[in-house]
């Protein structure tokens, strides 16, 4: 179906949060969309590709919930953006309302709002299923009459009526909708405003003119004249912007709430349900923070098992193809590239997807069935105690498997202070890429320590990391600052069985969006590492082969031959040359300059030191057999080779490099610094900019020097 211009038309799903706008999305469009950003912002856009029944097709955007025009997050503000811009790239023909038929008073405040806009609007009353379920009534037809707009009842968990629901919106779209007086008759203060603006910026609806008015100062599509226009308006006309809102929202519920009691019929006394008893239970004082790490400790669990055998498919089938690859391109520099380089960094991309397709598949589940709302329910107000609410939660458990999904989660977050203090801490938390670091360097710190003791530095790695995490938290509360209101608007919805299509498709969709847009960046780094660690001074890689193969025994095998090559080849390289350059910075540490490249390379990924001290003890033909026989070892008893050439390593003075001292300031270095490029990645595609990655990086990195500083100074050297 298209306009008069040819394009096709434009559909918006609209309603408040938690209406299931989104399960209606997907039932109208199917794989028929796409996920994007809006302009200018990092809040999601959905877009699909909606067919009629007659074969005429359209496109339907998924707005973000909001529960009226009067926005107090950046999501809501999008709403309100595009609804007062006639102008705007997503501007719609038309509008289908969503609203939960089980709670519909509290979702018209909106809905009369886009009344009064006069757009063509068709009301869908979902979750029609469960109304009918707790025995409540709606007579639709009545209810059109006194909106005077189409009315449907339907399920976006099952379908039903979804067919009908396009019949009427088609048949809206052919009539244009009939013109309705406005639902709220401005006050006088109110009309004299709208006059105002309509006279002087050309606006034909009243109500929107003054929107226009309320928002003036942060609408984004307004030239600087006509923001100056309206706010000589507002100033002239004493207009009280937040009380005519207060007025405004109590007057139309005032007007609407009658006509509930009028359409809808309620069950007369309303017995104890399902969903309370078991609130009973899930969001007690005592019970309930108890019972969500429980239900985070499996979820933990699943992401952590799943992902040892869905990752092992995706490394062994990668490293098979880089094989093939490999062994069927002749031996030069491309071939090393192409190898070594972007095919790695392919792997390094595609390691992940196992991790957030879990990660999201739970937590998508946990929010089909309502539990998460109520575990945000639950942690709001310690949260606050940090500058973050309810919903960090879910991302400061979440990266305990892996950041990058963490922070992608973070997008439910309103308030822009406490998502971006959420998305600078979470890398604290020490996620599942940490752990083959930690397995290496607690045996080597505490050689002589029983395998318990080992095992509560590991369990106490996290307590740090944690504890890291809250402190930072708590000082960008006080050092960031926003006009952003902080508080939480949340309904718990009632317990129901996932909607599996809508699961899937939004695993679907979390997954895309990492490799289409952290992905590419992953991938730039890896050939960027690829080049320092296989590139150097004219001639250097070349000589320091040459003086390997010269010196070596006569009777040295050929895989000890090659180990050393590689190690030398790095020592020599512009990784090496950084490595040694960066040793007097690092030597307060306990460092030395193979450490040194270690860190660089753990840029790539930190679990990414292993394989580096492989290479640089000469020791990259026994990686890979440790790492197979490390499925089948108690976790402090793997990397065996790697751990003993690291313990007797030594300064030029003679004084062993790894003493108690360097251990712990290793793994305190490891645990607080930012070296991970696919986090850093996502905070990039998160906050739409590269200020804030580098902050991050240069935040963390700073505290992991002076806390790792700290512990060598005063840690015996032993």
């Amino acid at each position: 179906m298209n306009d008069h211009s040819g394009k096709l038309l434009k559909i918006a799903l609209i309603g408040n949060p938690n209406s299931g706008k989104s399960t209606v999305f997907n039932q109208l469009t199917g794989l028929r969309q796409k996920t994007g950003n809006f302009p200018g912002v990092t809040v999601d856009m959905k877009e699909g590709r909606l067919r009629f029944p007659s074969g005429f097709e359209a496109t339907l955007i998924d707005l973000p919930g909001t529960y009226s025009l009067y926005p107090t997050s950046s999501d809501e503000k999008i709403v309100t953006t595009v609804l007062t811009n006639p102008q705007d790239d997503f501007y719609p023909d038309a509008l289908v309302y969503v609203a939960d038929a089980t709670n519909l008073e509290k979702h018209l405040l909106l809905f009369t709002q886009l009344l009064d806009l006069d757009l063509p609007i068709v009301l869908a009353l979902n979750m029609s299923d469960t109304a009918a379920e707790a025995g409540i009534k709606v007579n639709t037809t009545k209810l059109a009459e006194r909106f005077s707009v189409p009315v449907v009842s339907i399920s976006g968990r099952t379908g039903e009526n979804i067919q009908k629901l396009l019949h009427e919106l088609e048949k809206l779209l052919k009539t244009g909708g009939a013109s309705i007086p406005p639902f709220y008759p401005l006050r006088d203060s109110e009309k004299q405003v709208s006059d105002a603006v309509q006279l002087n910026l050309s606006v034909d609806n009243p109500y929107r003119a003054l929107l226009l008015a309320h928002h003036h100062s942060w609408l984004p599509f307004l030239p600087k004249q006509e923001r100056e226009t309206l706010a000589a308006i507002v100033q002239t006309k004493n207009f009280q912007s937040l009380k005519a809102q207060v007025d405004e929202t109590l007057d139309r519920f005032d007007r609407f709430t009658p006509i509930v009691r009028q359409t809808i019929l309620q069950p007369s006394v309303e017995p104890a349900t399902f969903t309370d008893r078991i609130d009973a239970f899930l969001t007690h004082r005592w019970f309930g923070p108890l019972i969500f790490f429980g239900v985070m400790l499996l979820v933990f669990m699943a992401i952590f098992f799943g992902y040892d055998i869905t990752g092992g498919w995706v490394e062994n089938g990668t490293s098979a193809i880089v094989d093939i690859i490999g062994n069927s391109l002749p031996d030069n520099w491309f071939a090393s590239l192409l190898t070594k380089g972007v095919l790695p960094g392919l792997q390094g991309v595609l390691v992940f997807v196992p991790q957030i397709a879990l990660l999201f598949l739970l937590i998508t589940i946990l929010e089909e069935v309502g539990y998460m709302a109520r575990a945000v329910f639950i942690f709001d107000k310690t949260m606050r105690r940090f500058g973050m609410n309810g919903r960090s939660i879910v991302a400061l458990i979440g990266g305990g498997a892996c950041a990058v999904p963490a922070i992608m989660g973070t997008r439910t977050i309103s308030n822009w202070k406490e998502r971006l203090i959420t998305v600078m801490v979470t890398p604290f938390i020490s996620c599942s890429a940490r752990i083959p670091v930690y397995l290496v360097l607690i045996p080597v710190a505490l050689p002589a320590s029983s395998w318990w003791t080992k095992a509560l530095i590991f369990g106490g790695m996290y307590f740090f990391g944690l504890t890291a995490a809250l402190g930072a938290a708590f000082v960008f509360k006080k050092i960031l600052r926003t006009s952003d209101p902080s508080y939480l608007a949340l309904e718990l919805p009632v317990y129901r069985m996932p909607h599996w299509k809508n699961v899937w498709l939004t695993v679907w969709e979390k997954v895309k969006a990492f490799i289409g847009g952290a992905g590419k960046i992953i991938l730039y780094i890896s050939i960027a590492l690829w080049i320092l660690g296989n590139s150097g001074p004219s001639g250097a890689l070349e000589n320091a082969e040459n003086n390997v193969r010269s010196t070596a025994a006569a009777d040295i095998s050929q895989d000890s031959l090659n180990d050393m090559i590689a190690a030398k080849r790095l020592e020599a390289s512009f990784a090496g040359i950084i490595g040694k350059t960066i040793e007097p910075a690092i030597l307060p540490l306990g460092y030395d300059w193979k450490i040194g490249i270690a860190l660089l390379s753990s840029f790539a990924a930190r679990e990414v030191f292993n394989g580096t001290m492989y290479t640089i003890y000469s020791l990259e033909s026994v990686a890979e057999i440790e790492e197979s026989e490390a499925q089948n070892q108690r976790p402090f008893e793997r990397y065996g080779r790697l751990r003993q050439q690291m313990a007797s390593d030594t300064f030029d003075n003679g004084q062993h490099v790894y003493t108690l001292a360097t251990g712990i300031s290793l793994l305190i270095f490891y645990a607080l610094a930012m070296q991970c490029m696919s986090t850093l990645a996502v905070v990039r595609r998160e906050t739409g900019s590269w200020k804030w990655p580098v902050f991050q990086f240069l935040f963390m990195s700073g505290l992991a020097y002076l806390c790792a500083w700290l512990a060598y100074t005063f840690l015996p050297k032993v």
